[in-house]
């Protein structure tokens, strides 16, 4: 009986919520994948997984809410691929670069979703909700964990990880528009290492590497 009160929360009695919230989601993904922001839609979306518009209104929301969950779950992987990253035992500015390669080889291998989390915007009057900022948290943590002990400094060491972040979303974004190489022949990776050299190196924890200075 309990299994069947679970299931009651779904669209058709098919799926208990969290089940038609991981369908919509990985749906909505894939048509991401395939066709970019303009390839969402709701009807679209709808007649993908088999139910009608109005199911997925009611269990997971509008379009917003249907982008902001896989734009969550986009956070949740490249977690994940930044947390295999740095699972070694090497030193802390050698984690920052392992870092800064899983980052960009994540946004090289799935461009279109990856994008879309910059590319979609909530209204101005508008909150993200309290588990996606804990997803895009628990990511950035991360970040800060590997930076600790260069950056010892709370305060400093936040606006590091906001630095950081900005900028390699800066060499993604010019890399998978190919605007980068109109820029420099250089590869994103080239740039993100010697950013983050310099960076950690005027930070005073770190020294500068010999073949940049």
């Amino acid at each position: 009986m309990a299994g069947a009160e679970k299931r009651g929360t779904g669209p058709r009695g098919e799926h208990n919520r969290d089940e038609f919230l991981a369908l919509v989601t990985k749906a909505a993904e894939g048509l991401v994948r395939r066709e970019g922001l303009r390839g969402l839609g709701m009807r679209r979306l709808a007649s993908t997984i088999g139910y009608a518009p109005n199911s997925i209104y009611n269990a997971v929301g509008d379009l917003d809410a249907v982008t902001m969950r896989v734009n969550a779950r986009t956070l949740a992987r490249l977690q994940a691929t930044l947390e295999a990253a740095v699972a070694s035992e090497a030193a802390p500015p050698e984690k920052a670069m392992a870092l800064a390669d899983a980052y960009l080889a994540f946004v090289a291998a799935d461009p279109q979703v990856w994008s879309l989390v910059y590319e979609h915007q909530i209204a101005p009057d508008s909150a993200f909700p309290d588990w996606y900022a804990e997803a895009l948290g628990q990511t950035t943590d991360l970040v800060a964990r590997v930076l600790a002990p260069m950056i010892p400094d709370a305060d400093e060491r936040r606006q590091a990880v906001a630095t950081l972040w900005a900028a390699l979303h800066g060499l993604a974004s010019l890399s998978t528009s190919r605007k980068l190489a109109v820029l420099t022949p250089e590869s994103p990776r080239d740039l993100a290492r010697l950013l983050i050299r310099r960076f950690l190196g005027t930070s005073g924890s770190v020294a500068p590497d010999r073949q940049d200075a």
